[in-house]
């Protein structure tokens, strides 16, 4: 199995997009892992998915919580479970690095800003998973 990772670029706000994302993937269906290892980003990560859209409920616990076997979006600020990635959970890299074990997991979701600092940090990503031999693939946002 050759790893998927989708480069997101163009976001004008990445937590606010990665909350799109989230919601898009679990109302098709799909369980997500969100990880970034800053406590503040991921405190902040879950703070929007409660408030980022009024009728949107979008289940989410810790990695580690007892309801995680049964929540659609898991959050970590370790490195990600091989275990959850043999269980067929796509990775949301919310870090600034690649994340630990990502060859395990068959899809990785990247959301890159306007901001330089992220879009180096992003390029640093992308050459690092090419290195890995990863399966890369570039999205531009489209902003209505």
């Amino acid at each position: 199995m050759t790893t998927r990772v989708d480069f997101a670029f163009g976001a004008t706000d990445r937590l606010l997009t990665a909350c799109e994302v989230t919601r898009k993937q679990v109302a098709g269906g799909r369980r997500l892992l969100v990880y970034t290892r800053s406590s503040p980003r991921l405190t902040k990560f879950d703070r929007l998915l409660w408030q980022f859209e009024a009728t949107a409920f979008i289940p989410h616990v810790m990695a580690d919580d007892a309801l995680a076997d049964v929540t659609p979006v898991l959050m970590a600020s370790s490195d990600p479970s091989i275990q959850l990635a043999a269980a067929g959970v796509w990775l949301l890299n919310l870090d600034i690095e690649c994340p630990g074990n990502a060859e395990h997991f068959s899809r990785i979701l990247e959301i890159v800003s306007e901001h330089p600092e992220d879009k180096a940090a992003a390029r640093q990503r992308w050459r690092h998973y090419q290195e890995l031999g990863f399966d890369l693939r570039a999205h531009k946002l489209s902003h209505a």
